[in-house]
């Protein structure tokens, strides 16, 4: 799966090289300011806000820039956001709604005036939250009650062809390419000084004096860390407990009649997320993006279904479309409904967090940047942004302790589902077909066996997070963990998620057809 994003991307002739190599860069004993571990919307925003701010600052990236949500996700920088807001407005006062409102446009600005200046092709569209059916329209007119303060409006009618019974719209937000966006901002920081480090992955910090990072490579140590991986993998917090993962697909598609410009997101079910982007060709009409079918990541029985499910709405609403591109990416739900952003506990005032955007990673990764730096930076309290403070100050309510409870409710299940389905297996198992992957058990261990790209791998199938047996992905030939999020490919090697080590090699091979 190939994302629009990254096929877009062009070579930087005459660019220097984005990134160093640990070794020449990073001496032993040396120590940096800020280590920040992931290269992602709110690492990169942070890195670059202290780096300007005068402090020498370390990026750790497992993988490269930009290689999940930051990078993959629909590329709208939106402050009305589906039914986030009434979500948020029906556990929390009205005075957080608004704080949340302020942080994303805050973290908009940022954005919008950081393209400009480096480049960046930004369009101004509107942004329309809006119901598929009669049924759907009390949520249409639930987000525009909300008390946010923004200059939203009730339309009535769209010339779509997909099903549009009504929605609130909001002008001036901004549709982008992310994937241009978040490398655009490390090249920015790399030129301020910055160190940026590709293929280092974190296993673990120590909250010393100085922090210690350790990494396969070695360790890096500062006087501070911010943990900017979409689910934070450090399990001193238990943020894992605390957030929901959810995986969602997107689809582009050359179409004859592309919509009007605008930047679509239902707020009744299935989700469908809609928005025209440019074609590779520029002379090409622009490529229709149709998003949606979330789901926790390990807890369908077939991925696959749910692309093809987008691709047949497509075809039924843009008769003739033409896939182009389809891809995924993964965010974490706060069970609290705000992000959390600030300190982390038990980390004695030297690691920072940034997670649980609920899918609205640009605005609320740049405002978190915003908030870290400024605590870093040691903005004093009453200096800071008021919504900051109002955020910063924020109670949890009991709705938050009941969603949180669901959800643990829903792991514990699937604990069991897993070791279930992988004892109904018993080995040896039949090669797999191209593209497919089956559980079995030996000894009572699951591991999983899959061919992909001709290659048949055995994993011992277990999170290396906290022991949940892998479910197959048969869209991207994955194996995903159903309790936290975490994800491995098909020869074992991590991801995304809470998990920090790969899955061992199951040594004896499966049963061939």
């Amino acid at each position: 799966m190939t994302s629009l994003w990254r096929d877009a991307a062009r070579p930087d002739d005459g660019q220097p090289p984005l990134t160093a190599r640990y070794e020449g860069v990073v001496s032993p004993g040396e120590r940096f300011d800020v280590a920040v571990v992931g290269a992602g919307i709110t690492g990169l925003s942070t890195a670059l806000m202290l780096v300007e701010a005068g402090m020498r600052v370390v990026v750790l990236e497992g993988t490269d820039v930009g290689a999940l949500a930051s990078g993959l996700n629909t590329g709208k920088a939106s402050v009305l956001q589906g039914a986030v807001l009434q979500g948020i407005r029906a556990a929390h006062p009205a005075g957080i709604v608004r704080g949340y409102v302020e942080a994303n446009l805050d973290g908009q600005r940022w954005i919008a005036e950081f393209a400009q200046h480096h480049g960046v092709p930004v369009a101004e569209e509107t942004a329309y939250s809006y119901a598929t059916s009669d049924d759907g329209l009390h949520g249409v007119d639930r987000e525009l009650d909300v008390e946010a303060g923004l200059p939203v409006e009730r339309v009535e009618r769209m010339p779509v062809p997909f099903p549009f019974a009504g929605a609130v719209a909001l002008p001036g937000q901004l549709a982008l390419d992310p994937y241009h966006l978040v490398v655009a901002m490390a090249r920015a920081f790399v030129a301020q000084g910055g160190i940026l480090l590709e293929g280092m992955r974190v296993q673990g910090v120590h909250a010393a004096r100085p922090v210690e990072l350790r990494t396969p490579h070695g360790v890096v140590r500062a006087d501070a860390a911010v943990i900017a991986t979409g689910t934070p993998f450090l399990n001193r917090s238990l943020y894992f407990a605390k957030l929901r993962p959810s995986r969602s697909y997107l689809t582009a598609h050359r179409v004859e009649d592309a919509p009007a410009a605008g930047l679509f997101l239902s707020v009744d079910g299935p989700t469908r997320s809609v928005r025209t982007a440019p074609d590779l060709d520029p002379a090409a009409p622009p490529l229709l993006l149709v998003g949606g079918n979330g789901h926790a990541p390990g807890r369908v029985e077939s991925t696959e279904s749910r692309v093809q499910d987008l691709i047949s709405w497509t075809g039924r609403y843009f008769p003739g479309a033409e896939l182009t591109h389809r891809w995924a990416a993964q965010d974490y739900h706060s069970a609290n409904t705000i992000p959390f952003v600030g300190w982390m506990p038990r980390g004695l005032g030297r690691i920072w967090v940034g997670t649980g955007y609920g899918k609205w990673g640009l605005t609320n990764g740049a405002a978190a940047g915003i908030r870290i730096s400024s605590e870093i930076l040691g903005v004093p309290w009453r200096e800071r942004r008021p919504w900051i403070r109002v955020l910063g100050t924020r109670t949890t309510m009991p709705a938050d302790l009941a969603r949180g409870a669901a959800e643990g409710a829903r792991v514990g299940r699937w604990i069991a589902v897993g070791w279930a389905r992988a004892e109904g297996h018993p080995a040896p198992v039949d090669r797999p077909v191209e593209g497919q992957g089956v559980l079995a058990s030996r000894g009572g261990v699951p591991y999983g066996v899959s061919t992909v790209d001709g290659r048949t791998c055995a994993v011992r199938a277990v999170c290396t997070h906290l022991g949940g047996v892998l479910q197959w992905n048969d869209a991207e030939s994955t194996w995903d963990c159903p309790l936290h999020g975490s994800r491995f490919d098909a020869s074992g090697t991590r991801i995304e998620g809470p998990a920090v080590y790969d899955l061992p090699e199951e040594p004896r091979r499966p049963r061939r057809m």
